[in-house]
């Protein structure tokens, strides 16, 4: 950050801690001090400290049952046209691929 760019922040950082510390409200202290108060309210949010995000531990632990089972009923996969497609569990993706494939471009 540039020279000018760091004095103006830091005026700005005590403008506002001066009207903190005044007890004024902001449209008398920026009328006292010659300010625009849309200014002030700008560099009031803009110096406001970043909200960090709380932190969440997180605890990683091995599953102790079976994973989940795969359903036996088939998918169904509708298609363009109104058409629909029954998919098994055990279908190869490949083949699902090629089929669906061939199934887009008949017409």
């Amino acid at each position: 950050m540039g020279q000018q760019k760091q004095e103006e922040w830091a005026r700005w950082r005590g403008l506002i801690t001066e009207q903190k510390g005044s007890g004024q409200s902001i449209g008398v202290f920026c009328r006292e001090h010659g300010l625009r108060e849309w200014q002030f309210y700008e560099w009031k949010k803009r110096l406001r400290p970043a909200k960090a995000e709380p932190f969440v531990a997180v605890e990683v632990v091995a599953c102790a049952t079976s994973p989940v089972p795969v359903p036996r009923s088939p998918l169904e996969i509708r298609l363009s046209r109104g058409r629909s497609l029954l998919v098994g569990p055990d279908f190869k993706a490949g083949h699902l691929q090629r089929l669906l494939r061939v199934l887009e471009q008949e017409g």
